[in-house]
């Protein structure tokens, strides 16, 4: 049993007192949570109820982490950088201090960054940290769509913890929140209006705080000097995410002049941008106000053009709980009423199975997708129809980006599990998406073909109910040896089943 032990003094006729708990174990209470993952390193943070030495056991083997990180130093906040890693290896890790193991085992890992393009999963949360249900259900839904597929990164939009992003509101709706993916993947955030009602007379809020975010180039691109915006390298696709908050959002203010200079720097073979307030929205915010919404305004008016004479193939924003995905565009910088068509690159639906891809290239005319993805925590109804966009839902749910090589795949995915849109942009070279392409019952079996290259590596998936998916794999690993595959499920006494193919990123 541990006492407190207690002692005074007298001193210039002051009483001074003092409480210490002999031998109490330190508490962990915000953590471990990853940040700046590059090739070669990364930082893992954690926080504990006091101060204690700072930890990391780290290596390639789970049950042997021989290399350490020490501080010696006591704290509560504890940053570890681990350097000289491996690019694209999965380590484990643990973190501890003052002889204590806080977090330990197969689910706290990270894998490092690559240094060329590898089959990327990246998930997109806007507007989430309201703490409602629907916060929750977005989260599970997306825990229950990637299963055993490892998230390589994710994006957060800006409003991740309401109302006013203060520390504790951050410890709910963030780390008591997504627990298990902090600490396996990086994450990158971007600010939005409400991290900032928390601000003090400094400008300083909770969020500059919390986080550790580049800002001289240690994770590619150019230094940007401050946390508020900052770019990243992950594999062959450069993000860029900006400040449209708290920064000066003028075309010759440091911001833009940054963006510009880290741009023309960039060989990546993809660009993707993303920050708070939409450029073109008509949901529960309106991107042609003046006095409600002039953030969105001056974004679009100084922002994009930039964005768009250097080619960025993706733009990622929240504000608006709702969302709202356009069509291939270039050159809208105006109100919506001076919206014309010949701005429209391509007024297909992206969607390989129907209009097909949007295509990217130097045989392609430039063009952007514009998304408006604020409804992770809650939506509402809107008038939703800004001409500039392909579809629109008053629907909650969080955006999932696959990337691999010349081919980018998105999903919205709603949080009871329906995928509610889809949409690729497609390089030079990008290889076709899954799809079946038979289904039929012989031989007491059920016959699936799909379209496959040889060389990948598939599993036939099932499941009972498209309402609450929970798909499982029926078949072994299939390596595909032509242009077509084929594999006979067996039938199974059940009403109802639901099939798909899915394939591995090998």
């Amino acid at each position: 049993m541990m006492y407190p032990m207690c002692r005074w003094q007298v001193a210039m006729g002051f009483t001074l007192f003092f409480i210490a708990f002999i031998g109490e174990a330190a508490v962990l209470m915000r953590g471990p949570y990853l940040q700046i993952g590059t090739p070669t390193s990364i930082i893992i943070r954690w926080r504990t109820d006091f101060g204690t030495d700072s930890r990391v056991s780290y290596g390639t083997n789970v049950n042997n982490l021989d290399r350490n990180v020490v501080h010696t130093s006591q704290t509560t906040e504890h940053i570890v950088a681990l350097s000289n890693l491996r690019p694209d290896t999965k380590y484990y890790y643990s973190i501890g201090g003052n002889g204590q193991t806080f977090g330990i085992g197969v689910e706290f890992f990270f894998v490092t960054a690559p240094t060329s393009g590898k089959p990327t999963r990246i998930w997109v949360l806007g507007d989430a940290g309201t703490q409602y249900a629907d916060q929750r259900t977005v989260r599970d839904a997306y825990i229950n769509f990637t299963g055993a597929r490892h998230t390589d990164l994710w994006l957060m939009l800006g409003d991740n913890a309401y109302s006013s992003g203060t520390d504790l509101q951050y410890q709910d709706a963030v780390f008591r929140m997504y627990p298990t993916m902090l600490r396996k993947s990086v994450l990158w955030p971007a600010i939005g209006n409400h991290e900032t009602y928390s601000a003090d007379q400094f400008g300083n809020f909770a969020y500059l705080d919390i986080f550790s975010l580049p800002t001289a180039g240690e994770a590619g691109g150019i230094p940007s000097g401050t946390e508020r915006y900052y770019s990243f390298n992950y594999g062959n696709i450069h993000f860029v995410v900006l400040d449209s908050m708290t920064s000066d959002r003028s075309s010759d203010g440091p911001m833009c002049e940054w963006l510009a200079s880290d741009l023309a720097e960039n060989t990546s073979e993809w660009l993707i941008a993303y920050w708070h307030h939409p450029p073109y929205t008509k949901g529960t915010h309106d991107s042609d106000d003046p006095i409600l919404d002039y953030e969105l305004i001056e974004m679009r008016e100084n922002v994009l053009p930039i964005l768009e004479a250097f080619g960025v193939d993706l733009v990622l924003c929240g504000h608006s709980h709702v969302y709202e995905r356009s069509y291939l565009l270039q050159g809208h910088y105006g109100f919506s009423w001076e919206f014309m068509p010949e701005m429209i690159v391509d007024g297909g639906s992206g969607r390989e199975f129907e209009s097909g891809p949007y295509h990217k290239g130097p045989e392609s005319p430039p063009g952007t997708v514009y998304v408006v993805a604020g409804s992770s925590g809650q939506t509402y109804p809107s008038p939703l129809d800004h001409p500039a966009m392909f579809i629109s839902m008053a629907r909650v749910g969080s955006v999932v980006l696959d990337v691999d090589g010349p081919r980018l795949d998105a999903t919205f995915l709603s949080d009871d599990g329906y995928i509610a849109d889809t949409f690729t942009i497609a390089r030079p070279g990008a290889t076709a998406s899954i799809r079946i392409t038979s289904f039929t019952v012989s031989s007491g079996a059920i016959n699936i073909t799909w379209g496959s290259e040889a060389g990948r590596t598939y599993y036939v998936e099932r499941t009972k109910s498209l309402e609450t998916p929970q798909w499982e794999a029926i078949s072994p690993a299939i390596i595909a040896t032509g242009p077509t595959t084929t594999w006979p499920a067996a039938i199974e006494n059940e009403p109802l089943l639901f099939y798909r193919v899915a394939r591995v990123s090998n």
